[in-house]
């Protein structure tokens, strides 16, 4: 059996919540029934990675899975993201980095860990749609949930 790794990545900021909840839940559904997925990776500076966490917390209730949220920094204050059932994974390859680099590196480590990823871009300015070209130069496949 092959086990699948996605990664989550998009802006800060969501302006269509609710449609994008929608989406994420119809996409993980999706990878974890037809592709066989069984392992998520997200960050944890934005609002779309929270709502990524808080689908993926509810999704878990009702499928096998793992999720777990892959740190930047060694000691990111907890109290201002919920990870509740999900595990934090910090890397011991990161613990050189300066802080100005940590979230790309991470995001980096992140992309060549999965096999898939689910991103929310809306425009192509910003980290985020940076790593959607590193991700289309990889040819890892890219599940778009934003307008780009």
């Amino acid at each position: 059996m092959i086990l699948w790794f996605v990664y989550f990545f998009g802006h800060r900021e969501v302006s269509n919540r609710e449609e994008i909840i929608a989406k994420l839940f119809d996409t993980i559904r999706d990878l974890i029934e037809n592709k066989g997925v069984k392992t998520f990776y997200v960050g944890n500076n934005g609002y779309f990675d929270r709502l990524v966490v808080d689908v993926l917390r509810s999704v878990s209730k009702n499928y096998d899975i793992k999720y777990s949220v892959v740190l930047a920094y060694p000691n990111y204050n907890k109290e201002h993201f919920d990870y509740e059932a999900g595990e934090t994974i910090y890397p011991d390859i990161f613990e050189k980095t300066p802080l100005r680099f940590a979230i790309d590196k991470r995001n980096r480590w992140m992309i060549n860990e999965c096999d898939f990823a689910v991103t929310y871009i809306n425009s192509y300015i910003g980290g985020a749609a940076k790593y959607v070209e590193i991700c289309a130069k990889k040819k890892l496949p890219i599940i778009r949930l934003g307008k780009m």
